[in-house]
């Protein structure tokens, strides 16, 4: 990542740090940095993702988008077309339920994207998408 490029910082709360560990660290390929009893750093291509342990959880808020109910809030990345697809297969290779199955959102329209959701094993919600044009990030 280039350093011009701002990155961002994002503390999760998880209720288990050791499924944390295997889900951001082998699932989605998370190299580890520092860490104690009660958090992990991780590097998220290039993003200071951090998990902390926080044994309760606040109810579970969706949105209708695309005839889907979105999971409110999510994070995730942007990312190249193969590399969203390599990551789809990561998940499906390690069993992980999707929230929404990858699909193509605005095909052939401007903002042209793939998208998918799922849950971390603590129930944080992620979306990944990766555009057709990066150019089309924020087209309306």
């Amino acid at each position: 990542m280039s350093p011009s490029v701002p990155r961002f910082h994002l503390a999760m709360p998880v209720d288990d740090l050791a499924a944390a560990a295997e889900f951001y660290g082998s699932v989605v390929g998370c190299e580890r940095g520092r860490s104690s009893d009660t958090w992990i750093d991780w590097n998220l291509r290039g993003h200071q993702f951090v998990t902390h342990l926080a044994p309760t959880r606040a109810e579970a808020i969706h949105n209708p988008v695309d005839g889907h109910d979105v999971p409110v809030p999510h994070f995730g990345l942007i990312l190249e077309i193969p590399d969203f697809h390599a990551l789809a297969d990561r998940f499906r290779a390690a069993n992980t339920s999707f929230v929404i199955e990858p699909y193509l959102r605005f095909e052939g329209k401007p903002g042209e994207q793939w998208t998918m959701f799922l849950h971390d094993p603590a129930g944080n919600a992620l979306e990944f998408k990766a555009f057709a044009n990066d150019e089309d990030v924020f087209a309306t």
